[in-house]
This record gives structure tokens, sequence and C-alpha cells, in this order.
């Protein structure tokens, strides 16, 4: 699988957790339901970055972005002081696995987005995962 199709589908995956997680967290009282076109706009670059311009260097930097948003949210909510409340009440265990799910995707986003902005940076071309690599 060609390196940038796996950042664009663990980015995409990001952003699907990452609504997830932000509306779970609404529903619960955590964060404020408000109309705030902010995080509309945000989530908007987040796609637009990820669907449009997934082998430049600016979608890199956005899913770079996407990936550091997925990876913080469980270091911020398992420090907080109610997080094993809420991983006891009614829906605690999506609440947690989306947690993890983040940590986990979150880091991986990260890691192929800095891997493709080195390699752009180089300019370097991406081989395929699972093909060997030329010695010529």
């Amino acid at each position: 699988m060609k390196h940038n199709t796996m950042l664009t589908i663990a980015s995409l995956l990001s952003i699907l957790l990452l609504t997830l997680h932000i509306t779970d967290d609404i529903v619960r009282g955590i964060s404020k339901a408000e109309s705030s076109n902010i995080a509309l706009l945000i989530l908007a670059v987040f796609l637009y970055g990820t669907l449009v311009l997934p082998e430049r260097r600016s979608g890199h930097v956005i899913m770079l972005l996407v990936g550091l948003f997925a990876a913080g949210m469980p270091v911020i909510h398992m420090r907080g002081a109610h997080y094993g409340e809420i991983a006891k009440s009614p829906g605690g265990f999506f609440f947690v696995w989306t947690l993890w799910a983040l940590g986990g995707l979150g880091g991986f986003t990260v890691i192929l987005s800095a891997r493709g902005l080195w390699s752009l940076r180089r300019g370097v071309q991406q081989p395929e995962l699972g093909k060997a690599r030329s010695t010529a």
C-alpha cells in the first residue's frame, strides 16, 4: 500500500474518531454544546488537507495536526479527575475505547505525516510497502 494512501486513511479515521469522541464529550457535559463555527472550520480544514492536499507539504502538515489532536485527546482525558467515573458510567466502554483508538491512530498518523514531510523535503518518493526496493 502506498505511503500517502495509508496516511490518508489514518487521518480520515482519526477525524472520524475525533468527531465521535467530541460528540460524546458534549453529550456527557464535558464540553459545552455551543454554536461555535470554529470547530466546524477546523473540521473542514482537516478534511480538506486530508482529501484534497494529501501529496502536498501543506496536506502533510494538516494531517500532522490531525494526528497531534488525536494523540493528545487521551492525554488530556486520562489525567482528568473524573476519568474513572466516566469509564464506569453507561457508555463508558465507548468513551475509553475511542481514547485508546485515538491515541494509537493519532500516533501512527503523526509518524506517517512526519515521514512524508521528511521525504518531501528530501525530494524522495515513498516506496510501496510490501514491494522490494530496487538496489540498482
